[in-house]
């Protein structure tokens, strides 16, 4: 197995794992949290007059379904993501709210969508975990029509989000096996850097390539601040194996890190990321 195949068999591990699954059990608090990045994306989607949309890393679906929601009935919205369990949960949301908008598990780097078929392509925090970025951003590339629009969020660098790297700084003393992170390497920081994306978009043929910073104030309440951080992230991944008092231990540590972020009922915390805009050579 080569070094590409064990890192896509590792994110396939994780997202069909226990991480796909926490994603799942938090839902409706990561969707309050990410909500101002959804709205972002529908509105762009809505401006663009797409009717035909992909959203790239779905995961359970808000996304997809709010752009959904606004483009009508005759909208036709796909969603696709790695993660059976999200999407199965993605699947039944669209179900129970009676929008129909369709989900596909696959690989975006790799599926074979229909070519030109999208007029635009969206993602909220989907696109920073390809092993080959520039071969899947060629791949949807290839899937959006002539004049197709391209609208992408994701993260900035570590340093700028300490709300996302506090857990792990403060139980690193507690447990030395927690992985480092690795930088450039796919996750949630892979977009760090406004270059490296830049030069992604390009090499895989996108032009009209617009790189925004973004400063988004995000909020989740304070009783979903301990489920969050013990399920969570590469703190919440290491502490599902660890025993009863070592986990006690590492939250209660963690807790009290999160403490500058409580304000009364909520968690409060600013969002350092990347609004990406490209668009497809018109014909």
């Amino acid at each position: 197995m080569d070094g590409a195949q064990q890192r896509d068999n590792e994110q396939a591990r994780l997202w069909n794992g226990p991480a796909g699954q926490a994603w799942v059990d938090a839902q409706a608090v990561l969707d309050r949290m990410f909500e101002p990045f959804e709205a972002m994306l529908v509105d762009a989607a809505a401006a663009d007059g797409a009717h035909r949309v992909l959203d790239v890393g779905c995961g359970t679906g808000a996304t997809t379904l709010a752009i959904a929601r606004r483009l009508g009935e005759t909208a036709d919205c796909l969603g696709i993501d790695i993660s059976q369990p999200m999407l199965a949960l993605a699947r039944a949301r669209a179900e129970q709210a009676a929008i129909p908008a369709r989900f596909v598990h696959a690989d975006a780097q790799s599926h074979a969508f229909a070519p030109g078929r999208f007029d635009a392509i969206v993602s909220r925090f989907g696109v920073m975990f390809f092993d080959d970025p520039v071969r899947a951003f060629d791949n949807l590339r290839q899937a959006a029509r002539a004049g197709g629009r391209l609208h992408v969020i994701a993260w900035r660098s570590p340093a700028e989000n300490p709300f996302m790297t506090t857990a792990e700084r403060a139980a690193a003393p507690l447990l030395p096996d927690l992985p480092p992170r690795r930088p450039g390497a796919p996750g949630q920081f892979a977009f760090a850097e406004r270059q490296h994306v830049e030069r992604i978009l390009i090499e895989s043929g996108w032009t009209d390539v617009d790189i925004r910073p973004l400063d988004v104030a995000c909020s989740i309440p304070e009783t979903a601040l301990v489920p969050y951080l013990s399920r969570l992230g590469p703190v919440g991944l290491l502490l599902q194996g660890a025993d009863d008092r070592m986990r006690a231990r590492v939250i209660e540590t963690v807790r009290a890190a999160f403490e500058p972020y409580v304000h009364g009922s909520d968690v409060r915390f600013l969002a350092a990321c990347w609004m990406v805009d490209a668009r497809t050579t018109k014909e």
